[in-house]
């Protein structure tokens, strides 16, 4: 299929995105890449995505589960309904993915990861030379776009992920901060959780309870906003902090940028605070931030793979930033 062809028929691109919340955000500059082609996308991702991802113009959502044959079931249920999309581009390097793909019969791009060649179309190798996880994927989509007879190699990779936050995100960030008692640029958010873990370590920041502490003690009001199912890990390991309602993902992205810092673990947090462009000062200890770390040239980033800041040292940083110009 050439560009002629995709351009004639206005064929959309099924993109599969990653299953982790941060993975997504991270590659949001390629689905600016095929908007800016001119390309339709539709996006099949976990149900949570349709909400962080609604300020973008898709061509369509199809939600994945954990099952390949439901997910396959959805793909040949839309397919039928839109006989044309055929093309598929693979963002995770998983057999799974692949497999769903080519048996709803949709021919698609992708690493050649995991013995997946032969259930490929357009299988590539992936880079030798050291990337980050968006660049990645962003050369992924050129290469795609390259095998389908489009050149995008002049649209150059940006700096920031540029998530749209739309205003009913606006509106449902501002209700809940009405709730707690809170005005916009006046408290610090923190996240002192994180799903998982990297290498068997845990991703969590373990002095998140002094640091707010000091913050209180000198009259800064903090706040966390964790979803319902880590609200009590959040609670053990900050006690003293206050809770914000619960929102979707894309009312957090508009709320991250309400408050006058952000301070995160290397975790899904720190990557929707850097789609939405709000001041964040990200934690490292076990991962590695020219890898993993926030899209986001304003990110401040303290630690490094085998060694957290310090509590002291964060909470110096954490007041050179609060008193510093936006």
């Amino acid at each position: 299929m050439t560009a002629q062809d995709l351009n004639k028929h206005s064929t959309p691109i099924l993109i599969r995105l990653p299953n982790w919340i941060g993975d997504v955000c991270m590659c949001l500059p390629a689905l600016h890449l095929l908007t800016q082609a001119g390309i339709p996308v539709v996006v099949c991702a976990r149900d949570w995505a349709k909400d962080l991802l609604a300020g973008l113009k898709l061509e369509g959502f199809i939600e994945m589960t954990d099952s390949i044959r439901t997910n396959v079931q959805a793909l040949r249920q839309w397919r039928r309904e839109h006989p044309s999309h055929q093309l598929g581009l693979l963002m995770p390097d998983s057999l799974s993915s692949a497999l769903t793909f080519k048996l709803a019969g949709i021919r698609s791009a992708g690493w050649r990861d995991d013995g997946r060649s032969l259930l490929l179309k357009w299988a590539y190798r992936k880079p030798t030379e050291p990337m980050h996880a968006v660049e990645a994927w962003f050369e992924l989509t050129q290469r795609a776009l390259s095998s389908w007879g489009i050149d995008a190699r002049k649209i150059s990779l940006a700096r920031t992920l540029d998530l749209p936050i739309t205003n009913e995100h606006k509106q449902s960030a501002a209700a809940v901060l009405r709730e707690a008692g809170l005005k916009t640029g006046q408290f610090v958010l923190i996240a002192p959780t994180a799903t998982g873990q990297h290498r068997g370590q845990k991703k969590v920041w373990p002095h998140f309870d002094a640091l707010a502490r000091v913050l209180q003690n000198n009259r800064i009001k903090v706040a966390m906003c964790p979803p319902e199912h880590e609200q009590a890990a959040a609670n053990r390991a900050a006690p003293t902090v206050g809770l914000i309602r619960p929102v979707n993902l894309g009312a957090f992205c508009a709320l991250t940028r309400m408050a006058s810092l952000v301070i995160c673990n290397d975790s899904g947090v720190a990557h929707l605070c850097a789609a939405a462009g709000a001041r964040q000062l990200t934690l490292f200890g076990v991962t590695d931030a020219k890898k993993t770390g926030p899209w986001n040239p304003e990110s401040c980033n303290m630690g490094q793979n085998g060694s957290w800041p310090t509590a002291g040292e964060a909470v110096t940083r954490v007041q050179l930033l609060l008193t510093a110009k936006p």
